[in-house]
């Protein structure tokens, strides 16, 4: 808990008497003194001189006239200070009481005799009345160094300001203010209530979408509370023990936008239409739409700073790390607990914030629909590197895949992140060949999977283990990007939506034991780990590989689609177990299509493998079924 003072008048240095560590009161009537002897030894002198000089009697009555005149004056002044060396000097009040002439004790003695703390100061604002309860700020007056600051007050050390501030209190009175003492967190967070209740928050302009069209929020004003001139008025209220009414200062926010302003952000918004900014970061992505852009406009001009401060404070929660040193164990051809040895991540957030500044201006100009942007980092290397802690060539990640499965039914969920666990951990030796089934085994309710959609006899049905494809094909995208042989890969019977989510058509990998399979060799000089990454709240599987690097490279042109054919037209089948008058969609529309992309892996400038993959895609039409069965 902090406390604060607050002290009203005038300040100075110097000491004082019985409350303080020596006055420098008798030093300035010494100081004094000496002055005005020096001063009339030279003013007689000089007066002597001339008066002599010119022997001319008018001259030296006036002469004397003002020798006389500056004796008296002088000698008023060192006689007035010399009454006042252990006293306050006359007419200064303190809160209203009068300490002139006292000596700081007596001083010290009054003020406790004639200052009542108050209880409360009553504050207002139009027809509301709030009540702050002194004790509730811990409020405490300080009488000994108020003395001290009027003791002080006309011995700053500078005799002639001094002089000057000793003979207008002689017709003028000062009243000073009691040094005030309060907790000042405990009054801040009584501020903050009373603002909560006084203050009226605007209403930012803001740019939204409403049917495709740009919409202008104008904004509305409001009002807050000055928080620095109340805490001000406060302390002068209490350190005068003013006892009046304190009204609460407002000032008016108003953010609201001119016709004009709104029409020259909707011009600018519009640039934004259709548009979105992708940040990229290892498996992670951070995709910006049109809305999201629209967001961060301030229709004033330039950018919200907070809008943007936010976006990147959500990118370092999820991307921020400590540095990570490896773990591995293994039992057999299986790793039961393995974590490589990760660089700590420290998002670069002022980076980050010029580059999405940069690129929103950027995308207002360019043709471009999506910009795709690198996350600045700092990283900072672990202890330990993986290939430390094992003998079997696994140091470091060598390729990696990635795919999406949003809508996807709870059973199918279930069935994608069971499957991907069971794969999770493979070891493959160098030279063998893995086998998708056979490292999964049995496919069943008997093994633990749910009913989903399959594609069984020319139909989408529900089946056990719905969903096995999904990381069928994301292990096959990752070993596509580590370069490997690949010896079996089907597509499915009709193009699947979840496998376009984020990536082009053809990159589909089905399986159903025991055909058709997924397999692929290892040859590179170590073992291969294979690592699942399933994320069931994202709907996002992701497949590492860690091994040896040789230094290969691989490449996959664009899938390249041809021989398009439309769906077929939608069946409707009756249902006798759906009540009459119901209807429901097993099936989706696909329209049919050839992929093609090639494959390639290079070392060294030279190919070591090539590979055409083609997909031959039927059309596939929607069923809905029709009930028949007794109206419930």
């Amino acid at each position: 808990m902090g406390g604060g003072v607050i002290g009203g008048g005038e300040t100075g240095s110097g000491g004082g008497c019985g409350v303080c560590d020596g006055c420098g009161a008798t030093g300035t009537v010494y100081v004094f003194g000496a002055f005005w002897s020096l001063f009339i030894t030279k003013w007689y002198h000089i007066v002597m001189v001339r008066a002599i000089s010119f022997k001319k009697k008018y001259l030296r009555r006036i002469m004397l006239f003002l020798l006389v005149a500056a004796i008296f004056i002088f000698g008023s002044l060192l006689i007035y200070n010399i009454a006042f060396v252990y006293r306050v000097y006359p007419n200064i009040l303190i809160a209203g009481v009068d300490v002139g002439g006292k000596k700081p004790k007596d001083a010290v003695l009054l003020l406790s005799q004639n200052i009542n703390s108050p209880t409360k100061i009553t504050l207002t604002s139009q027809s509301q009345t709030f009540e702050l309860n002194t004790k509730d700020i811990d409020l405490n007056y300080d009488f000994g160094i108020s003395v001290e600051r009027a003791y002080n007050l006309t011995r700053s050390g500078n005799i002639f300001w001094d002089t000057v501030k000793r003979v207008k209190l002689i017709y003028t009175k000062k009243n000073i203010g009691l040094t005030t003492k309060i907790d000042e967190e405990k009054l801040s967070n009584y501020i903050s209530i009373v603002a909560g209740q006084v203050s009226v928050n605007p209403v930012y302009p803001s740019v939204k979408i409403a049917n495709d069209k740009i919409e202008i929020e104008k904004g509305v004003s409001g009002s807050k509370i000055d928080t620095q001139l109340l805490k001000a008025k406060i302390g002068y209220n209490l350190s005068y023990i003013d006892g009046g009414n304190i009204a609460i200062p407002l000032t008016i926010v108003d953010p609201t936008l001119t016709e004009q302003d709104v029409e020259d952000v909707k011009v600018r918004a519009e640039k934004y239409l259709g548009k979105s900014i992708t940040l990229n970061f290892e498996s992670q992505k951070f995709s910006y739409d049109q809305r999201d852009l629209l967001s961060f406009i301030n229709p004033k001009g330039g950018y919200y700073e907070q809008a943007l401060t936010d976006a990147i404070s959500e990118v370092a929660s999820d991307i921020n790390r400590s540095p990570q040193n490896p773990k591995f164990e293994f039992d057999g051809n299986k790793v039961t607990e393995f974590l490589p040895a990760l660089d700590g991540i420290t998002l670069d957030n002022q980076k980050l914030k010029d580059l999405l500044v940069l690129n929103l201006n950027i995308i207002t100009e360019s043709a471009d629909k999506n910009i795709v942007l690198d996350v600045p980092v700092i990283r900072t290397p672990p202890d330990v590197k993986t290939g430390q802690i094992n003998d079997l060539g696994i140091k470091e990640l060598i390729g990696r895949g990635e795919s999406t499965y949003y809508h996807s039914i709870p059973g199918r969920v279930f069935n994608v992140n069971l499957a991907a666990g069971r794969i999770n951990g493979t070891l493959v030796k160098p030279g063998d060949t893995f086998s998708f089934n056979q490292t999964l085994g049995d496919v069943s309710k008997l093994t633990g999977y749910k009913e989903a959609y399959i594609i069984s006899g020319g139909r989408t049905i529900l089946g056990d283990g719905g969903g096995v494809c999904q990381v069928s094909t994301t292990l096959f995208r990752a070993v596509l990007n580590t370069g490997l042989p690949i010896n079996e890969r089907a597509a499915h019977a009709y193009r699947v939506g979840y496998y376009e989510q984020n990536s082009p058509p053809g990159l589909d990998a089905t399986v159903y034991s025991p055909s058709p399979d997924f397999k692929f060799v290892n040859d590179t000089p170590g073992y291969i780990l294979i690592r699942a990454k399933n994320d069931p709240k994202r709907y996002s599987l992701v497949f590492e590989l860690y091994g040896t690097n040789d230094g290969r490279v691989a490449t996959v042109s664009k899938p390249v689609t041809s021989n398009i054919k439309p769906a077929l037209p939608t069946v409707y089948q009756e249902d006798p177990t759906l009540p009459a008058g119901t209807q429901k969609q097993v099936d989706y529309a696909a329209s049919g299509a050839k992929v093609v992309f090639n494959y390639s892996v290079t070392r060294g400038g030279e190919q070591i493998y090539k590979k055409t993959f083609v997909s031959n895609y039927q059309p596939w039409a929607a069923v809905y079924l029709k009930g028949t069965g007794p109206a419930i």
